[in-house]
């Protein structure tokens, strides 16, 4: 494999493993061997899915306004703010009338994307 197969973009809609997350909202995720980032885009007003899963997660709000739902709380986020996620606690996103992109890491990868080969789809 090349090193250039290492590289990508955030606005490159063909590269990682896409997946759609709930209605409006779709991600492309890249794993590796220690960490998994995900890009995460988001409709306008779209919701996501409250869940919970092991893993620590970062986000950081690239693009537009949201409203993060964590551990039970709500707290609004824009353009630059980023967070943690300890693993277990339940959350959640919804996109302001603009919408919005996220850049999520995860440590270690989520294991449904553990081996997972490279390629949209």
């Amino acid at each position: 494999m090349s090193q250039r197969d290492e590289f990508h973009h955030l606005f490159d809609e063909t590269r990682g493993l896409g997946r759609d997350l709930a209605p409006g909202l779709t991600t492309r995720i890249f794993p590796g061997e220690h960490a998994m980032l995900s890009v995460v885009t988001i409709a306008p007003n779209a919701m996501g899915t409250m869940h919970d899963h092991p893993e620590e997660q970062w986000g950081v709000l690239l693009e537009g306004s949201a409203i993060r739902f964590q551990g039970g709380e709500e707290i609004e986020v824009r353009k630059g703010d980023f967070w943690r996620t300890p693993g277990g606690v339940p959350h959640t996103m919804r996109a302001g009338p603009e919408g919005c992109k996220v850049l999520d890491i995860f440590a270690p990868p989520r294991e449904a994307y553990r081996k997972a080969g490279q390629g949209f789809g």
